[in-house]
């Protein structure tokens, strides 16, 4: 008799726990998003991408996920079209367990602004072209002069990545001008002398000497006296009287 009664209790639980599973999975279905949360990384200091846009973004390619059952929605599809975007670095989108979708995404950082024959482009932190913006208000080194887009995102981008790290080349330098055969002029933010950098093979070692006669020379002698300072040649500055 108890075995009959523990069989009997053990199948009607079963059936309970099928009917709860049955319930919820009905309930799971007709679950709604209930909001979108879109935060954009830094977005105090790189005012770029705004949450209306991805908004919009997601409308326009029928994806907004308010009010739409939350297991119809593919978060792996929103990341791919917003990943489209020029101004996104990173994105990541998921379901919460408070029913929402939450999009994080990290921006891309403008390092060099560049002026080619074809107009105006950035070129960010990891060497890729961002699009030229009225938002950006940093101050960054300008770029001129005959430039290919592939000697932008190697050549001047390792360069200007270079002058953003180095604490006292950050601020010194405020426009590049490249001649035929990439040959590179710098026109520093201090004095109106034009420094001649040549090649940018090697351009660590010009930039060490150059600030070592900044260092010493420039402050017994003055920005005045010269017209240009010249690092084409190794391990030689030449500079030319005005």
């Amino acid at each position: 008799m108890k075995r009959i009664l523990s069989i009997a209790l053990a199948v009607l639980l079963s059936a309970c726990l099928v009917f709860v599973l049955f319930i919820r999975r009905e309930s799971d279905e007709e679950a709604l998003c209930r909001n979108l949360i879109v935060v954009v990384r830094d977005s105090v200091n790189r005012p770029f991408l705004h949450e209306s846009e991805i908004v919009t973004l997601l409308k326009n390619a029928r994806l907004y996920p308010v009010n739409r059952p939350v297991h119809r929605i593919n978060t792996d599809t929103i990341e791919k079209v917003i990943a489209k975007n020029e101004l996104v670095a990173t994105v990541n989108a998921y379901k919460t367990s408070s029913g929402n979708v939450k999009i994080e995404i990290t921006q891309k950082m403008p390092i060099l602004r560049v002026f080619d024959s074809k107009g105006s482009y950035y070129v960010d932190d990891a060497g890729r072209v961002m699009p030229a913006d009225y938002r950006y208000a940093t101050r960054l080194p300008v770029a001129s002069g005959k430039i290919e887009k592939s000697f932008a995102t190697t050549g001047l981008f390792e360069f200007a990545l270079f002058l953003q790290k180095n604490k006292f080349w950050n601020h010194q330098i405020e426009q590049i001008y490249v001649h035929s055969e990439r040959e590179v002029e710098l026109v520093p933010r201090a004095g109106n002398c034009r420094i001649m950098l040549g090649s940018l093979d090697d351009f660590r070692t010009k930039l060490e000497h150059l600030q070592l006669f900044y260092e010493q020379a420039i402050p017994k002698i003055g920005w005045e006296k010269y017209e240009t300072i010249n690092l084409k040649y190794r391990n030689q500055i030449v500079c030319t009287k005005k």
